[in-house]
C-alpha cells in the first residue's frame, strides 16, 4: 500500500474530495484506510457498561485506498508516490513530481 498509519492524505474522490486528513488506520487485506474527518456516517449507539453514552454517534467509516493520495506539504497538493532503494539497502517512498523522500 502506497500510504501508512500516520500520513497526510488527500481525498481524489467521493462526496469528500478534496478534504485532507491524518489517516488513523489501515486495513490491507481490504485496501482500505481510515482517514480523520472524511467519510463521516452516523450510528446508532446503545449504551454498555463499556460505553455509558448513547444516542446517534458521528464516527469514520474506512474508504478504499485508490481514493486517496499522500499529500505533500511543500507542494501543497496530492503526490504519486514511487519506491526508490538506497545504498543500504533500504526502501523509501519518493514523491513521482519533485524526486524528494517522503519517509
Amino acid at each position: 500500500m502506497h500510504v501508512k498509519k500516520g500520513d497526510t492524505v488527500v481525498v481524489i474522490a467521493g462526496k469528500d474530495k478534496g478534504k485532507i486528513g491524518k489517516v488513523l488506520q489501515v486495513f490491507p487485506k481490504k485496501e482500505r484506510v481510515l482517514v480523520e474527518g472524511v467519510n463521516m456516517v452516523k450510528k446508532h449507539q446503545k449504551p454498555t457498561p463499556k460505553v455509558q453514552q448513547a444516542g446517534i454517534i458521528e464516527m469514520e467509516a474506512p474508504i478504499h485506498v485508490s481514493n486517496v493520495m499522500l499529500y505533500d506539504s511543500k507542494a501543497k497538493k496530492g503526490v504519486r508516490v514511487r519506491y526508490k532503494t538506497l545504498e543500504n539497502g533500504k526502501k523509501v517512498r519518493v514523491s513521482a513530481k519533485t524526486g524528494e523522500v517522503l519517509d
